[in-house]
């Protein structure tokens, strides 16, 4: 007979979302957005569909989408349009940097990210079989930059990557906990990778994203997937300097080649038409909010211990106190009630007693899930 609580060998996100899409549910786990992409969008997808554009876009990615992104940054930033590269979403950016830095650092080295740790920053270094460093928050999840220093040190951490807000725990690092880590980057030559994914996803304030002082040892990943509700179609984008950004551009030729032709353009027309989705933007940001305040206030609740979070996808939380095992939890919840979450073990050794719930679903599917985990409770 079958262990239903054998763990997976690969992701948890996967194999916890794969119950859904097999088995039916409500799907808290996977960071899927439950909302329709901009209407607007999808028109002009179906509008441009026998517009001969069909084949292989430039592998630097569609010229006027290079230009919008150029105009949108270069007021606040000092880049040139040859410093971006147009990628098969935010994950291929993640991963064509990481072969990049395999292929110039010398070895041994070391990669850190802040725990809990979202999973591509976890597992890349482990594939190109180099060492990965976890390093903790503070109890008030500032950072100790003293330790942050000694720790890259003694492990001879040459990249960090920083999400902000993050994953699976949406911190919003502050602009002088920013400006600290820049200074330990210039201090030991380490590369930072800025994942800015949520960056627009913030409840209150905007997260501070240092592309002003954009130097040789900062590197800026973005996406489409999570703004506009298109995680399917694989457009994301990539900002480095010029010292690196050519031998980058030569990587991504033999290995991503190009982002798929049809949706770049439909990208295009939109942003043009709708002023970067602004209005679609704003929506998504209050539909966000509004989630993930009713999902917490639920959960604290039922004892649930919730830090705070300020922007982003998820709500991470701490299991109450009679349970220990998130993983369990998290089998057992979607057995008896077809609620799939995410055990916070998959992000951090620390964490066997956490949670991560997808706050990006519609309103009617947060309730539901919330109606069945208070079932499960009772």
């Amino acid at each position: 007979m079958q262990n239903k609580y054998q763990k997976p060998a690969g992701s948890y996100i996967s194999f916890m979302s794969n119950k859904v899409k097999t088995y039916g549910g409500i799907n808290l786990a996977q960071g899927i957005p439950g909302f329709n992409p901009p209407k607007e969008l999808t028109n002009i997808l179906s509008n441009i569909s026998n517009d001969r554009i069909h084949q292989y876009a430039p592998g630097n990615g569609n010229g006027e989408l290079l230009d919008l992104l150029y105009s949108k940054y270069k007021n606040e930033y000092p880049f040139s349009k040859d410093d971006f590269l147009i990628t098969q979403g935010g994950t291929e950016a993640l991963s064509l940097l990481y072969t990049y830095f395999n292929k110039i650092l010398p070895k041994p080295f070391a990669a850190l990210a802040f725990d809990p740790v979202y999973e591509s920053y976890k597992y890349l270094p482990g594939i190109f079989n180099t060492d990965f460093v976890s390093f903790s928050f503070e109890a008030d999840y500032s950072i100790d930059f003293s330790k942050l220093k000694k720790s890259c040190i003694e492990n001879n951490v040459k990249i960090i990557f920083l999400g902000s807000p993050g994953n699976p725990f949406g911190k919003i690092w502050s602009k002088n906990e920013i400006n600290s880590l820049l200074n330990l980057s210039k201090q030991l030559n380490i590369y930072i990778v800025l994942d800015a994914v949520y960056k627009e996803l913030y409840f209150k304030e905007k997260p501070y994203i240092p592309l002003d002082q954009f130097n040789p040892n900062l590197f800026y990943t973005n996406s489409f997937s999570k703004l506009f509700s298109i995680t399917g179609w694989r457009i994301g984008y990539l900002i480095a300097h010029q010292d690196h950004m050519q031998n980058i551009k030569s990587i991504h030729d033999y290995t991503g080649l190009c982002a798929p032709s049809v949706l770049q353009q439909a990208i295009v027309d939109y942003l043009k038409k709708c002023d970067f989705g602004a209005d679609y933007i704003s929506n998504l940001r209050n539909e966000l909010k509004e989630s993930y305040n009713h999902l917490s206030g639920e959960l604290k609740k039922l004892g649930f211990v919730i830090p705070e979070t300020k922007g982003g996808y998820f709500v991470w939380a701490k299991l109450p106190e009679k349970y220990s095992d998130g993983f369990k939890f998290a089998i057992d919840l979607y057995e008896e009630q077809k609620v799939a979450v995410i055990p916070g073990e998959h992000f951090s050794n620390k964490a066997k007693n956490y949670i991560r719930f997808n706050i990006a679903r519609e309103k009617s599917e947060v309730e539901e899930g919330i109606n069945r985990i208070k079932r499960f409770f009772e």
